[in-house]
Order: C-alpha cells, then structure tokens, then sequence
C-alpha cells in the first residue's frame, strides 16, 4: 500500500514539474540534447544560479533540472548530486583571501564588513538549487524526500555528507515550530490521509482498514503536525486511547472492542489518556525534532475538549533494551569489562539462555518467575543507569525522548507487548512515562540539566 501512494506522490510531482518545463519559457531555454549528460547538468545548474530571465525563467529551469534529476535512477541521482557539490560548493580561494583581509585590516568597521563578506562567502552555491526547488509545486517534499535519500545512501556516497548536513540546517528553519499546524485525523478525513497513516504507523502496524477505524473510533484520538509546504502529508502523528486508569498491554488496547468515553450512552467517561504510538512519517526530517512540542499540544487540545481527563501518560517500547543486554553478555564472554555493578552482570548470566537468535523461550509467557524477577530488575537499571557513550543522558531513545519532555518513568509491564517483535525488542517488557503537568518544567530541566531522571516509586523498589 505505502509502494502505490508513494509512486503516485512521485508522479504527481513529475507531472506539476512537467508542466513548467514545457512551458513556452522553457521551450525557449535552447537545451542542447546531444550534449553529455554531465555537460547538460553544469549547463542548468549554471543558468539556474544565474537566473538569466528573470524570476519565472529561473522557476522554470529549476523545474526542468528538478525534472530531469527525478527520471535518473539511484546511481543517476547520486552522480549529479556529486557533481552539484563537487563543481558548485564553497570557494575556498575566495574564503581565504577573505580571511587574509580579515587577519590584516586593523579597524573593527572594516573588520566588521569582512565578517559579512566572509559569512557569504561560506554559503556554496549549491543553497541556491535547493532553494529554487523549494519554491517549485510540491517542492518541500521533494527536498524532504531528497535528505531521506542522502540518509539512506550515507554509506554508499560519504562524499555527500556536506549536502545532507546543508540541507538539514535549511529544513529545520522551514519546519520551525511555528509553521506547524496541530490537525486532528479522523475516520472522516480523505482516504489518502488515511491511506498514508496506515503506510506511515512505525510503532504498532496497522493492519487492516478495519484495523484502522478502530484506532479512530470515539474512545481514541489521532494527531498530526503539517506543513504549509506539505499539506497532504503528515510530518508525525501520535495516537492516543482514552481509558480508565493507565493501561499496560498494548495488545489489549490496540484490539479493545470498548469505548469507555460514554460518548454514545453517557456512561463513565476515560479519566487517562494512554499515548500508544508516536510515528514519524518522514524520513527526511529526521534528527529535526518537533515531537516534545507534538504531546504538548496534544496535551492542551485534550484537556481543553475532555476537561474530565486527569493523567497524561504512554505505553512506550523499549526499542533497545536486549540489544544492549546482548552487547554487555557479548563483553563478558570475551573476558572484558562491562563497568556494570556486580549484581547487574550476576542478573545478565542469570538471563543468558534467553539471547541469541533462536531462543527456547519466544515469548513471556514461557519464562521462569525467576527470569522474569531478572529482566524486570535489569529493565528497571536500564531505564534509570544505562547512559549514551559520553554523555548523561538516557542510553534508550524511547527514554530520552520522554523524559527530555519532563515525563517520568512511571511503571514497567511485564508481558506489555506479547508479540514477536515485543519480545525481540525487550522480552515484552513496557514503561509508562506520565506526563504530570505540574512537574513537566522541573523534570525538563532536571534531566537535561544534571542529567536526573524522575522516576515513580514503584520503578525504585524494582532496584531494592
């Protein structure tokens, strides 16, 4: 399903570029078709810096270049790519000579004036292409849809670092927060809406229209931030399930056939919002973050509509808990330090039989209410100690995420995800982060700060 939508954004982009391309001001352009291809790209890219013809002439070759770029295959894309920062980057011989000038003037004003001429100096032409495309239909997904691929291809072509970075910096001031728009989805939105959330869900697959509707129905919420630039497309979306009490299985909420708001019989209504799932559907505006300010909104929208709702909490995964149980075994084996306390590493061999890739054990409810004692133990330390290389933060994403947010590591669920996937991830171990409203700022500031991590009394005596 995300292949037909996903090919249909393609050429619906080739076809509105198509369009100004074979405008009369293209067809006037004169490009050469026997020329080589390298020799026709430096050639547009040339006239597209040069913007000779005015405004609609220069939006008119970037649509013909951009054109172009979209019918190459990856190899095809990758060497013009190369080409554009290779023959079109930073002149250096200008930046040094303004660094000369700079190193010998001897007066702030005209110190001050070089300092100009230096910052412009540093922006490679390349900038210019990129901000010609953004001002083409559906440009902005274009540009997103590009860095995705630089990512993609960080192995393969290193040498395009410089661009994916460049193009980074230019889509994290056009997604700036302030130019997002907080819209709720519902089973009533355009079915290609629809059709993307299902392609787009990262966290709990959505598995079937029917599947979706319920995620939908009236005890349920469902939000995204857009773009102005990409108003058909969702740059993140969070779901939420409205209930009594905080829940602890996934599955269990996901498949609920219950609509606990009373919203068709006026009974008990949901005193918990439960954040099941929080998806980034694009893949190009990774590492530009907007999702803190997502829950937040999400937050204030909810109160303000069911004001009798009294806690804000997840049901988050704990994406890299075995993968991390797994390298500190892996160290042991080999005779090396882990740094772990004792009892950690006594509770890791206590736990060794269940890693590996086939093992006896698929799924919680098949282990040892000692092994389970065990993981829950190690899961609790994990959450609380396990830190980034270097650095005081939280080593699981999830985590840091979260508790970047001033939420707190409330309670752990044991079997909380009984699927595959639940237990390749952390043996089907699950945390709630409550986002209480009257400490969000001061575990914010807490965490980012010193490092501190809040956390509930019931995850603490999990240590004792």
């Amino acid at each position: 399903m995300s292949q037909t939508f996903l090919d249909r954004t393609l050429d619906n982009l080739r076809g509105a570029w198509r369009e100004l391309r074979d405008s009369p001001v293209v067809r006037g352009l004169g490009f050469d078709e026997s020329q080589t291809r390298h020799d026709r790209w430096r050639e547009q890219i040339s006239d597209c810096l040069a913007r000779r013809g005015g405004a609609v002439s220069a939006r008119a070759r970037a649509a013909a270049l951009g054109h172009d770029f979209l019918r190459l295959d990856d190899a095809g894309k990758r060497d013009f790519l190369h080409l554009l920062v290779n023959e079109f980057g930073v002149d250096r011989d200008r930046v040094a000579a303004v660094m000369s000038d700079w190193t010998a003037a001897d007066d702030l004003a005209e110190q001050a004036l070089l300092e100009t001429e230096l910052r412009s100096a540093l922006v490679p032409p390349f900038r210019s292409i990129l901000k010609e495309f953004n001002s083409l239909p559906q440009g902005v997904k274009f540009l997103v849809d590009l860095r995705a691929d630089l990512l993609r291809w960080r192995k393969q072509a290193p040498g395009l670092a410089i661009l994916e970075r460049d193009l980074k910096t230019l889509l994290a001031s056009w997604f700036d927060i302030g130019f997002l728009e907080l819209q709720r989805i519902t089973w009533n939105s355009p079915a290609a809406l629809l059709e993307k959330l299902i392609a787009y869900e990262a966290v709990h697959a959505i598995q079937s229209w029917d599947d979706l509707k319920r995620r939908l129905a009236s005890d349920r919420r469902c939000f995204a931030f857009f773009h102005p630039g990409m108003p058909d497309e969702p740059l993140i979306f969070v779901e939420v399930a409205l209930v009594n009490g905080i829940a602890g299985n996934v599955d269990a909420l996901i498949e609920s056939k219950d609509d606990v708001t009373g919203a068709a019989d006026n009974g008990p209504k949901a005193d918990t919002a439960i954040f099941y799932s929080i998806s980034n559907a694009q893949a190009g505006l990774a590492g530009i973050s907007f999702g803190d300010f997502l829950i937040k909104r999400v937050v204030a929208e909810l109160q303000r509509d069911l004001p009798h709702l009294k806690q804000f909490s997840t049901l988050s995964p704990i994406p890299a808990l075995r993968n991390w149980m797994d390298r500190q075994l892996d160290t042991m084996a080999k005779g090396q330090e882990t740094g772990l306390p004792k009892v950690i590493e006594a509770a890791l061999n206590d736990c060794d039989d269940l890693m590996g890739p086939k093992p006896p054990a698929t799924s919680p409810d098949a282990v040892s209410e000692r092994t389970r004692t065990n993981i829950e133990y190690l899961t609790a330390w994990y959450l609380l100690n396990a830190k980034r290389p270097g650095m005081e933060t939280a080593f699981d994403p999830v985590a840091h995420f979260h508790l970047s947010n001033g939420a707190r590591v409330e309670r752990l669920n044991w079997n909380g995800n009984g699927k595959e996937n639940g237990w390749n991830q952390s043996f089907g171990m699950m945390v709630n982060y409550l986002y209480d409203l009257s400490t969000i700022e001061k575990n914010h500031e807490s965490y980012v700060g010193q490092g501190k991590i809040a956390v509930s009394s019931a995850v603490k005596r999990l240590l004792r």
